[in-house]
This record gives structure tokens, C-alpha cells and sequence, in this order.
């Protein structure tokens, strides 16, 4: 199989590269950005619109551009070699991918616009304290009143849900709290009363909000998806994010390791580079075979996400990532020497955000747990999968 992209995707790649050198060609102005009210730009949202980067992954016939896998691939590994900080991920991946899974034809064509333009946040309100990673374990319930709902509970660590305007929060409608079935998804306006936000900065400098839900009362149409039967969407739209915080990893990887070859050939002791000790080199040398290692298996993570075997496919791939970005910032932090923890160097940045991909819906042993479970990595990738061929 031929892995190289279509003309058309490396043209993406190309804007989308040009708008993160543009936005977040210093630390400083990534400084800027978070130093705005939301924690991110308005100004660089806005161009994310302009490109088409928002409606990317939707149908054209919801106002989308019909992208697939591999154009969301290439994008996150773009945002991941800047640093960008805006909610992608939370709108267009988790919160927009809810909606093309489970939202009606109806609901796609009223929100997906608005989506697609840069006027509507969303946000997947659906951990909870005691769940850890478990997607099946809802405590937060919605209950009949009269034609509608009422939803009460507590959802933690959702990502940019201090500035979404629109939650996708998950509620037990029926069952035990961690049965599988009975879960349902509903479309929440954040200022409606008893939902209350506390938004915060996370340690790699991007946002997440704890969010309590306290008698919030529900019109039927609120229901996203059929009543009890979130839990597999809810599934597949993590791993869609799970591929994507890996292709995010490899951008960053990638632009650490750039960043520590430069080191490397400046930086001087004994009157040479640090860079020509042979030692050092080795050490350069195997943070490149992690990256590669990480870069297949994210690829692979994209190809397979949404297949029968998708799943397993995902969870070995952040195995992978993980252990890779953990060997690359950690190299990249001894060859730096004391300035790669400083606040004013990016690489200490870098680190931080690929520290927290580690443990996003997921750390190395949960993953591994789940490909244990599902029996292994099998099946060849889809035909059709967006690649050249």
C-alpha cells in the first residue's frame, strides 16, 4: 500500500503548516494566545473557519467539506508541532463527531454550519470523578419531566468546556452505573439554568472546566441519539480523538526532536557542539525511531478507527505514542540540560503537552488492558482508507 498523500492533502498540510508558523512561530505569541480571555485566539479560530479547518470532517451536504481520517490526521499533526491551543479537538473532534454519529439528519444541518463557521463551541461533557477511564461508568442522571428531562450530576476535566456554548453531556437514562446500555447523550445550552462552570488552565497551558448540572430541565429535542444507546458512539468518537491526540504527539515529538538538534549544534563544552559527541548522536538517533515508531502506529490508528477491529487498533497505538512521547521528551529534557525546564524555552512546553496526551482517555496500562481484552492487534487496514494508492 502506498502511504503517500494526494496532492490535495499535501496542500493541506501546506496552509495548515503555514498558518501554525504564522500563529505560533514563538513561545511568545503562544503567550499571547493563552493570555486572551478564553485561553486561545478568536483571531486564529476565525482562520481555522476561513481555511475550512472546522468543517472539515463533516458531510457537504450539513455545511461540511467532507474530509476524512487522514485530512484530520494531517491537521492535529500540524496543531501538534505548534503548540495551538485552540478547542479543535473539543469542537470538531469529540463534540462534532457526536453529532455526525449520533445527531439527526435535522440536527447535523442546523448545528453543523454553525460549526463549520467558527460560531458554535462545543464540548463533551462525560467523565466523572469516581470513572476514571471507564466510558461506561455514568453516575449523572436524566429523568422524565413530563415531555422532557431533568439532568443532575457532576462532570470533570472537560476539555474547553469553560468557553463551549453548546455541551454534549452524557447521562444514565437506565441501568446500573457502569452497565454499558442505558446511556444516553443530550445537547446542552451552557447558560440554561443549573448547569454552572468552573474553568481552569491545565499544566500544558490548555483549558478544561468541572461542571455541575443541578435540575437542568430538558426539552425532548434535546435527546442526541437514540435513549439508552450512546455507548457506541461514545466510543467511537473517543477513538477518533485517540487517533488524533496521537497524530497531535508526532507533530510534537517531531518538532521537539527539531528543536534539540538545534541544540545539540550549538550548544558548546570542551570548545565543541555538544553534537559531535558520538554518545549524544545515539542518543538523537533513537529519539527519531521512537518518533517513527509513533508515527506508524498513528497512522495505523487512523486508518482504523470506525472498523470492527478499530478499537483495539486505537488502544495499541497510544500504547506506542505514549511510550514514545514519554522516551522523546524525556531525552529532549537531558539533552537540554536545565534550560529545557525553564518556563522561557519551548521545549519544557512540548513535554508538558505530550505528558498530558499520555494520560488523555487513557494511560499506557489502561490501553494495554484494552488490547488484552479485545485479543490482540489483528485485521488489515480498510480498503478505501484515503490514502493513495
Amino acid at each position: 500500500m502506498d502511504f503517500d498523500l494526494t496532492d490535495e492533502q499535501r496542500l493541506l498540510a501546506d496552509s495548515v503548516g503555514r498558518l501554525m508558523g504564522d500563529a505560533y512561530g514563538s513561545l511568545e505569541k503562544r503567550r499571547a494566545h493563552a493570555a486572551e480571555p478564553h485561553g486561545w485566539s478568536e483571531r486564529v479560530w476565525a482562520q481555522y473557519a476561513e481555511l475550512g479547518l472546522l468543517g472539515l470532517p463533516f458531510a457537504e451536504r450539513h455545511g461540511g467539506f467532507g474530509g476524512g481520517a487522514v485530512e484530520l490526521m494531517i491537521v492535529m499533526e500540524a496543531f501538534g508541532r505548534g503548540l495551538a491551543l485552540e478547542p479543535y479537538l473539543a469542537t470538531v473532534v469529540l463534540g462534532g463527531g457526536l453529532l455526525r454519529l449520533a445527531g439527526s439528519e435535522a440536527k447535523q444541518a442546523r448545528l453543523v454550519p454553525r460549526v463549520a463557521d467558527g460560531s458554535l463551541k462545543l464540548a463533551f461533557a462525560h467523565g466523572e470523578a469516581q470513572a476514571r477511564y471507564d466510558l461506561d461508568d455514568v453516575a449523572t442522571t436524566a429523568r422524565r419531566a413530563g415531555d422532557g428531562w431533568r439532568l443532575d450530576g457532576a462532570k470533570s476535566v472537560v476539555l474547553h468546556g469553560d468557553c463551549a456554548d453548546l455541551l454534549v453531556v452524557s447521562a444514565r437514562t437506565g441501568g446500573e452505573r457502569r452497565d454499558r446500555d442505558g446511556i444516553t447523550l443530550f445537547l446542552v445550552e451552557a447558560g440554561v439554568p443549573g448547569v454552572s462552570r468552573r474553568g481552569y488552565p491545565t499544566q500544558d497551558g490548555q483549558r478544561a472546566a468541572e461542571i455541575l448540572l443541578e435540575g437542568v430541565e430538558l426539552t425532548p429535542d434535546a435527546v442526541l441519539g437514540p435513549v439508552g444507546g450512546a455507548a457506541a458512539p461514545i466510543r467511537l468518537a473517543v477513538d477518533a480523538a485517540l487517533a488524533a491526540l496521537s497524530a497531535e504527539a508526532v507533530g510534537a515529538m517531531d518538532a521537539l526532536h527539531a528543536l534539540t538538534l538545534e541544540y545539540l549544534k550549538t550548544r558548546k563544552q570542551f570548545g565543541v557542539t555538544i553534537g559531535s559527541f558520538q554518545v549524544l548522536q545515539h542518543r538523537a538517533v533513537d529519539m527519531v525511531v521512537a518518533i517513527e515508531q509513533a508515527r506508524s502506529m498513528a497512522m495505523y490508528a487512523t486508518m482504523m478507527a470506525g472498523t470492527p477491529e478499530g478499537h483495539a487498533a486505537v488502544a495499541g497505538a497510544k500504547v506506542q505514542v505514549n511510550r514514545s512521547a514519554r522516551f522523546v521528551g524525556q531525552q529532549s529534557i537531558q539533552l537540554h540540560g536545565g534550560i529545557g525546564m525553564t518556563m522561557e524555552y519551548l521545549a519544557g512546553h512540548y513535554f508538558k503537552r505530550l505528558t498530558i496526551i499520555e494520560s488523555l482517555f487513557g494511560d499506557t496500562e489502561h490501553h494495554l488492558r484494552e488490547v488484552t481484552a479485545s485479543g490482540g492487534l489483528l485485521g488489515d487496514l480498510p480498503s478505501g482508507s484515503g490514502l493513495a494508492k
